[in-house]
């Protein structure tokens, strides 16, 4: 997988990008990459710096910076978490509720009222 376009920085073996963590190396086709709902799982963390041939030093400095990028919201969709650590969507988002079709034909007659068909 290639590097994403939103590059925030990048070491000698990694970087931080748009996306979260990927690996420099584009023969690893994205195996080892992180992405920005996972920075926070310590275990996945744990298991992608005990593989060989990680660089320990640059892969911290990589972790440190995507946290401070992307930090940790509360269990929310991570699609949502990702645009706001874009800075895409600034506004908590909030489902809109459809208001409940009124109907006002009280005192009046029906063959003065607007008629309406749907059509399917």
């Amino acid at each position: 997988m290639a590097l994403h376009r939103d590059i925030f920085w990048i070491g000698r073996q990694w970087a931080v990008t748009g996306t979260g963590i990927q690996a420099v190396d584009q023969r690893l086709r994205g195996v080892l990459d992180i992405e920005i709902a996972r920075l926070w799982d310590e275990d996945l963390v744990q298991s992608r710096r005990a593989k060989p041939g990680v660089n320990a030093a640059d892969f911290d400095k990589a972790l440190t910076v995507a946290r401070e990028r992307f930090p940790q919201t509360p269990a929310s969709d991570p699609i949502v978490a990702e645009l706001e650590a874009l800075g895409v969507i600034e506004t908590p988002v909030v489902s809109p509720v459809v208001p409940a079709m009124k109907l006002r034909a009280e005192g009046r007659l029906a063959r003065f009222l607007p008629q309406w068909r749907i059509r399917c």
